[in-house]
């Protein structure tokens, strides 16, 4: 995997900011897009822009062809079965909270249990919280190893034969524990559950199987993984997704409407109502096909490679308190002693080094850190053992400032 001429494919990183080559550590919030998948939007809108499904026209069937061309190419990304089950839908939130609307106020009821972690994001935790309101079904949480894990011990004596739900992260986007899938779902499912994957973190960085993992939904964002903003994918076993009804009606989901009543296309499109992202699914297919031209496998292995290295370089500066497990997905969550990660990332920025800080959307998995808020650095296809040094140097200037500035 030659990084450096994968970085000469994303323009935006051959710049300065504040007088500093970019170092760009926030793939996990958003990560950059290769000229290929802007070129992929351009083009669309350049000489396809037409809606799609509804015209005979030639416009109308080029975008239509290149729109449903991408579903089948995130089809074969996350080996569906049919292109039935998957959905375009505006990123992973919209998706878990078409699942929490559709399937679980309309399956649960009082009793019934919804099972997640203290690790998830708000995205998978607030549309639970509104489902068991809804329903009276109860939340419940799986507890957290010391280092930030689950351990299948835990899931089995929290998983019991009143889980309806068990929805978790495939990767925290704050620890990197990367969860066992395969083995929770099998849990869930000798219990007669469903397991809904937050994927948002789990798809852009793993090579992802949903035969293989057995889950019965898995949503994710397009953002992520190279493509477009507002594009996301909702996967579902076709079995769940044809008994469930869609959250928004209008056009391009129906099939017939009376005066008084109407009825749906099929999969996928019933869940698609109205214009759907037209240019953020042909981008997310594009996005799709640099992936997989760079290899998952070759991203993982870098990625490791560099929370690896980011590991042993930070825990050279006193003061520092890294938190998640050793083995992790490719991201670092830190704080430095009496620094607040603002602050942190404020100077780091006046490095030219971009960093996330703050809760990360994830408030409960803060008060389990105890902690108000952390910095991370997370990493991708683009990123190299510079970067990481780059980064250290400018927490040991971080640390210099504020030792200063307290004196």
């Amino acid at each position: 995997m030659e990084v450096k001429a994968i970085k000469e494919q994303f323009p935006i990183l051959n710049q300065e900011v504040n007088g500093h080559p970019l170092v760009y550590l926030d793939s996990s919030a958003t990560s950059q897009k290769p000229a290929s998948v802007i070129e992929a939007v351009n083009t669309y809108y350049r000489e396809d822009n037409s809606n799609v499904h509804r015209g005979v026209h030639t416009l109308g069937t080029r975008a239509t062809d290149k729109y449903e061309g991408a579903r089948e190419k995130v089809r074969k990304f996350i080996n569906a079965e049919r292109t039935a089950e998957v959905i375009f839908t505006r990123g992973t939130t919209t998706a878990i909270n078409t699942i929490a609307t559709s399937y679980g106020r309309n399956k649960l009821k009082a009793g019934d249990e919804i099972v997640i972690t203290p690790m998830e994001h708000h995205s998978n935790i607030i549309p639970w919280q509104q489902a068991a309101k809804a329903t009276g079904a109860t939340l419940k949480y799986i507890p957290l190893q010391s280092d930030g894990t689950v351990t299948l011990d835990d899931v089995r004596e929290t998983v019991t034969k009143n889980t309806k739900i068990v929805a978790i992260t495939h990767v925290s986007n704050v620890l990197g524990t990367i969860n066992p899938i395969k083995e929770i779902a099998k849990i869930a499912h000798q219990h007669g559950a469903v397991i809904v994957v937050d994927g948002a973190q789990g798809a852009p960085h793993i090579q992802v199987d949903v035969a293989e993992l057995d889950c019965d939904f898995y949503a994710f964002s397009g953002h992520k993984m190279c493509g477009p903003t507002g594009i996301g994918v909702l996967y579902g076993k076709r079995e769940l997704l044809e008994n469930m009804e869609p959250v928004e009606f209008g056009g391009e989901m129906i099939d017939f409407v009376n005066l008084y009543d109407s009825t749906w296309k099929e999969l996928p499109w019933k869940f698609e109502g109205g214009t759907p992202i037209i240019a953020g699914a042909i981008g997310l297919g594009a996005a799709i096909d640099f992936i997989l031209e760079v290899g998952q496998d070759n991203i993982l292995e870098h990625e490791q490679k560099l929370a690896d290295y980011a590991m042993e370089q930070l825990r050279t500066i006193d003061g520092i308190t890294i938190y998640g497990p050793e083995k992790r997905a490719g991201l670092v969550t830190f704080n430095l002693d009496d620094v607040h990660p603002h602050d942190t990332a404020t100077v780091l920025d006046s490095e030219g080094i971009a960093v996330r800080a703050g809760h990360h959307c994830a408030q409960p998995l803060m008060k389990w850190l105890d902690v108000t808020a952390t910095a991370r650095a997370s990493f991708y296809l683009y990123n190299t053992n510079e970067d990481i040094d780059r980064l250290v140097a400018g927490l040991l200037k971080t640390k210099e400032y504020f030792g200063n500035v307290f004196k």
